[in-house]
Protein backbone atom coordinates (compact mmCIF):
# COMPACT_ATOMS: atom_id res chain seq x y z
CA UNK A 1 0.00 0.00 0.00
CA UNK A 2 1.44 3.37 -0.98
CA UNK A 3 1.48 6.33 1.37
CA UNK A 4 -1.25 8.06 -0.68
CA UNK A 5 -3.51 5.01 -0.33
CA UNK A 6 -3.20 4.66 3.44
CA UNK A 7 -6.51 5.06 5.18
CA UNK A 8 -7.40 7.95 7.47
CA UNK A 9 -10.75 8.76 9.02
CA UNK A 10 -12.72 9.54 5.87
CA UNK A 11 -16.05 11.22 5.19
CA UNK A 12 -19.02 10.42 3.06
CA UNK A 13 -21.46 13.22 2.31
CA UNK A 14 -25.19 12.85 1.73
CA UNK A 15 -26.30 16.07 0.06
CA UNK A 16 -29.89 16.93 -0.80
CA UNK A 17 -31.00 20.17 -2.46
CA UNK A 18 -34.57 21.31 -1.80
CA UNK A 19 -36.23 24.12 -3.71
CA UNK A 20 -38.11 27.00 -2.05
CA UNK A 21 -41.26 24.82 -1.93
CA UNK A 22 -39.42 22.05 -0.06
CA UNK A 23 -39.34 19.67 -3.02
CA UNK A 24 -36.19 17.71 -3.71
CA UNK A 25 -34.25 19.05 -6.72
CA UNK A 26 -31.29 16.70 -6.58
CA UNK A 27 -29.40 14.29 -4.33
CA UNK A 28 -25.77 13.24 -4.11
CA UNK A 29 -23.87 10.60 -2.06
CA UNK A 30 -20.10 11.02 -2.35
CA UNK A 31 -16.86 9.98 -0.68
CA UNK A 32 -14.12 12.44 0.18
CA UNK A 33 -10.42 12.85 -0.36
CA UNK A 34 -8.47 13.28 2.89
CA UNK A 35 -5.85 15.98 2.39
CA UNK A 36 -2.23 15.51 3.50
CA UNK A 37 -2.83 18.42 5.90
CA UNK A 38 -5.75 16.48 7.41
CA UNK A 39 -3.66 13.36 7.93
CA UNK A 40 -0.88 15.44 9.49
CA UNK A 41 -3.41 17.12 11.78
CA UNK A 42 -4.63 13.73 13.04
CA UNK A 43 -1.11 12.63 13.92
CA UNK A 44 -0.24 15.93 15.61
CA UNK A 45 -3.48 16.14 17.59
CA UNK A 46 -4.00 12.53 18.57
CA UNK A 47 -0.53 11.08 18.85
CA UNK A 48 1.62 14.12 19.66
CA UNK A 49 -0.99 15.86 21.81
CA UNK A 50 -0.61 19.35 20.38
CA UNK A 51 -3.45 21.87 20.73
CA UNK A 52 -6.74 20.42 19.55
CA UNK A 53 -10.06 21.71 18.31
CA UNK A 54 -13.24 19.69 18.04
CA UNK A 55 -15.00 22.29 15.93
CA UNK A 56 -15.40 21.58 12.21
CA UNK A 57 -17.14 23.50 9.44
CA UNK A 58 -18.60 22.68 6.04
CA UNK A 59 -17.81 24.73 2.95
CA UNK A 60 -18.88 24.50 -0.69
CA UNK A 61 -16.76 24.09 -3.81
CA UNK A 62 -17.77 25.99 -6.93
CA UNK A 63 -15.58 24.44 -9.59
CA UNK A 64 -12.41 22.46 -9.97
CA UNK A 65 -11.00 19.28 -8.50
CA UNK A 66 -9.47 18.82 -5.03
CA UNK A 67 -5.98 17.39 -4.65
CA UNK A 68 -4.44 15.71 -1.60
CA UNK A 69 -1.84 18.49 -1.47
CA UNK A 70 -4.50 21.23 -1.12
CA UNK A 71 -4.67 23.43 1.97
CA UNK A 72 -7.10 26.19 2.91
CA UNK A 73 -4.46 28.72 1.92
CA UNK A 74 -3.53 27.02 -1.36
CA UNK A 75 -6.02 25.12 -3.50
CA UNK A 76 -5.48 26.38 -7.04
CA UNK A 77 -7.46 23.48 -8.55
CA UNK A 78 -10.80 24.64 -7.11
CA UNK A 79 -12.60 27.62 -5.62
CA UNK A 80 -14.79 28.05 -2.55
CA UNK A 81 -18.21 29.58 -3.16
CA UNK A 82 -20.61 31.19 -0.70
CA UNK A 83 -24.11 31.41 -2.20
CA UNK A 84 -25.35 31.94 1.37
CA UNK A 85 -24.90 34.61 4.03
CA UNK A 86 -22.56 34.25 6.97
CA UNK A 87 -19.66 31.89 7.50
CA UNK A 88 -19.16 28.20 6.82
CA UNK A 89 -21.71 26.07 8.67
CA UNK A 90 -20.70 24.29 11.87
CA UNK A 91 -20.87 20.49 11.96
CA UNK A 92 -22.33 18.83 15.06
CA UNK A 93 -21.34 15.20 15.45
CA UNK A 94 -23.48 12.56 17.14
CA UNK A 95 -22.43 9.46 19.04
CA UNK A 96 -19.57 7.36 17.69
CA UNK A 97 -20.32 3.67 17.30
CA UNK A 98 -18.46 0.92 15.50
CA UNK A 99 -15.84 3.31 14.15
CA UNK A 100 -18.36 5.68 12.55
CA UNK A 101 -20.12 8.94 13.45
CA UNK A 102 -22.91 10.59 11.46
CA UNK A 103 -23.25 14.30 12.11
CA UNK A 104 -26.53 16.16 12.26
CA UNK A 105 -27.58 17.44 8.85
CA UNK A 106 -26.01 20.82 8.09
CA UNK A 107 -28.65 23.11 6.57
CA UNK A 108 -27.42 25.83 4.20
CA UNK A 109 -29.95 28.45 3.05
CA UNK A 110 -29.02 29.47 -0.48
CA UNK A 111 -29.48 33.16 -1.40
CA UNK A 112 -27.89 33.30 -4.87
CA UNK A 113 -27.75 31.31 -8.07
CA UNK A 114 -24.57 29.24 -8.23
CA UNK A 115 -23.07 25.98 -9.41
CA UNK A 116 -21.88 23.67 -6.64
CA UNK A 117 -19.47 20.89 -7.56
CA UNK A 118 -18.42 19.64 -4.13
CA UNK A 119 -17.88 20.35 -0.46
CA UNK A 120 -15.09 20.41 2.10
CA UNK A 121 -14.47 20.25 5.84
CA UNK A 122 -12.14 22.67 7.65
CA UNK A 123 -11.52 23.63 11.27
CA UNK A 124 -12.20 27.36 10.79
CA UNK A 125 -15.50 29.00 9.87
CA UNK A 126 -13.91 31.49 7.47
CA UNK A 127 -10.59 32.45 5.96
CA UNK A 128 -7.57 30.41 4.97
CA UNK A 129 -5.56 30.02 8.19
CA UNK A 130 -7.01 26.71 9.40
CA UNK A 131 -6.74 23.06 8.41
CA UNK A 132 -8.49 21.70 5.32
CA UNK A 133 -9.26 18.14 6.40
CA UNK A 134 -11.11 16.81 3.41
CA UNK A 135 -12.87 17.72 0.18
CA UNK A 136 -15.04 15.97 -2.37
CA UNK A 137 -16.32 16.35 -5.90
CA UNK A 138 -19.94 15.64 -6.75
CA UNK A 139 -20.55 13.24 -9.64
CA UNK A 140 -21.64 16.30 -11.67
CA UNK A 141 -21.78 20.03 -10.94
CA UNK A 142 -25.19 20.97 -9.53
CA UNK A 143 -27.18 24.18 -9.75
CA UNK A 144 -28.63 25.99 -6.75
CA UNK A 145 -30.85 29.06 -6.72
CA UNK A 146 -31.97 31.64 -4.20
CA UNK A 147 -34.54 30.04 -1.90
CA UNK A 148 -33.00 26.56 -2.13
CA UNK A 149 -31.72 24.72 0.93
CA UNK A 150 -28.80 22.31 0.89
CA UNK A 151 -28.96 19.61 3.53
CA UNK A 152 -25.54 18.00 3.97
CA UNK A 153 -25.04 15.04 6.31
CA UNK A 154 -21.38 14.14 6.79
CA UNK A 155 -20.41 10.74 8.19
CA UNK A 156 -16.85 10.11 9.36
CA UNK A 157 -15.60 6.51 9.51
CA UNK A 158 -12.40 4.64 10.22
CA UNK A 159 -11.96 1.28 8.56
Amino acid sequence: MTKENQLAPAFTYDVVCYNADGREKWREHVHNLVMTAGKTDIINQYFKGSSYTAVWYLGLIGSGTPSAADTLASHSGWNEITPYSGNRSAITFGTTSGGSNTANAVSISINATATVSGSFIANVNSGTSGTLYSATDFSVARGVASGDTLSVTPTVSVS
